[in-house]
């Protein structure tokens, strides 16, 4: 058997996928290390733009809720269009956004540059998705959605360190390396065949079938929520968890290297499971499992353990990302997924942005034992809705 074989994706459509891949993980590339490690942390918004403390802050909440708000109309919009002109109208946008980063020499006008990259970044992550879903093999939507999600997320990780690096070099050295993921963004869009993500008929949906659309919608939000809020709790207070655990760093580096490590081994086999009909069980599970590793979290149990709750926590987290892409391709009508994608990926930005200061508030006021205790009574709050009202799911013949 050869390599391709093992692929979840139909032949003549992996071309397609890694470009949109490719172009979102450029663009991914460039905002998490723009916002948050360079201009939040170095000296270009004082020292060089003449910017006040805040205006990093201020940026990033524009550019996240401009994405955020604008993922569901691109959503139509790739459904009514196709996806290669909508990507690369916001890989464009993108760039000719960030061009105009050497005028940002007031919070206005930083404010607006971040959020004209919002909407040109909204388009990335729905388009991306929605593709994966229409070129995966059948009864393999949930592994592939997972493959191509996890392969773009170590950009993430690099870009963070990278742009740390560099947070106190020349400000024209970062322009251009931003520029540069940005070109190599569009290039990439460019290369997603036209006909790769098949529209709907431009026929207006009857009412009866809108209300229908949205009941089958309606379930999938809180998991769309939670996934997101209940990891981002945690993004805010990480390192301040040192001295609850009494850990020195490279061993929470290690407990979190674990998790992570159990996730992504168990992603094909736990995958396996989702695609074969079992998508809400897993998704279910998951929770589940997060839930009771979190749960156990909040007692402040000895260091040893800590890599046992880890793998607990990291196993869960492999049954949710595969359930929740088999769930959402099994439950939805294939010409209703692209605006369907864009939505559900609006309710997980949420779920991003509310994490971080909900989990600081947890903590300041009620500390660690809070913190873990939300973080469980939400995971498992969430197992118990997909358990309970397992019947609002429509059946899935194509995977029995």
């Amino acid at each position: 058997m050869t390599v391709r074989d093992r692929l979840p994706i139909r032949a003549g459509t992996l071309g397609a996928v890694v470009a949109a891949a490719a172009s979102l993980a450029a663009a991914e590339f460039v905002r998490t290390g723009l916002y948050l490690p360079y201009l939040g942390q170095g000296r270009v918004p004082q020292e060089v733009l003449g910017l006040p403390p805040t205006a990093a802050g201020l940026a990033w909440a524009a550019h996240f809720a401009a994405d955020s708000v604008m993922r569901g109309p691109t959503g139509l919009l790739i459904a009514r269009y196709g996806l290669r002109p909508v990507l690369v109208a916001g890989a464009l946008l993108m760039l000719g956004a960030i061009a105009l980063l050497p005028l940002a020499h007031s919070v206005w006008i930083l404010i607006v540059i971040a959020a004209l990259h919002g909407v040109g970044f909204s388009a990335m992550w729905p388009g991306t998705m929605n593709l994966t879903a229409d070129a995966a093999e059948p009864g393999v939507q949930g592994r592939a959605l997972t493959a191509v999600s996890m392969a773009v997320v170590p950009f993430v990780g690099i870009s963070y360190f990278l742009f740390g690096l560099l947070r106190d070099g020349p400000f024209m050295t970062v322009y251009a390396v931003c520029l540069g993921a940005l070109a190599l963004s569009v290039a990439c869009a460019l290369l997603v065949p036209g006909r790769a993500v098949r529209g709907p008929s431009r026929v207006p949906t009857p009412p009866e079938e809108r209300a229908r659309i949205l009941r089958r919608l309606a379930p999938l939000l809180p998991a769309a929520l939670m996934q997101t809020l209940t990891l981002a709790l945690f993004g805010g207070v990480l390192f301040k968890l040192l001295d609850t655990f009494s850990l020195p760093y490279w061993q929470l580096v290690t407990v979190l290297a674990v998790g992570a490590g159990v996730a992504f081994a168990c992603l094909p086999v736990v995958g396996k499971v989702a695609d074969r009909g079992r998508a809400r069980f897993t998704l279910t599970l998951g929770f589940g499992l997060i839930g009771v590793g979190l749960l156990a979290f909040a007692f402040t149990p000895p260091g040893w353990t800590l890599f046992l709750l880890a793998a607990v926590v990291g196993l869960g987290y492999s049954g949710v990302q595969p359930g929740w892409g088999a769930l959402v391709t099994a439950t939805l009508p294939e010409a209703q997924r692209p605006a369907a994608w864009g939505v559900l990926m609006t309710v997980e930005n949420i779920g991003t942005a509310l994490g971080p200061v909900v989990g600081a508030f947890m903590f300041q006021h009620y500390g660690a034992p809070g913190l873990f205790g939300l973080g469980a009574a939400l995971a498992l709050a969430t197992a118990l809705f997909y358990l309970v009202f397992r019947r609002l799911f429509v059946p899935q013949p194509q995977l029995a």
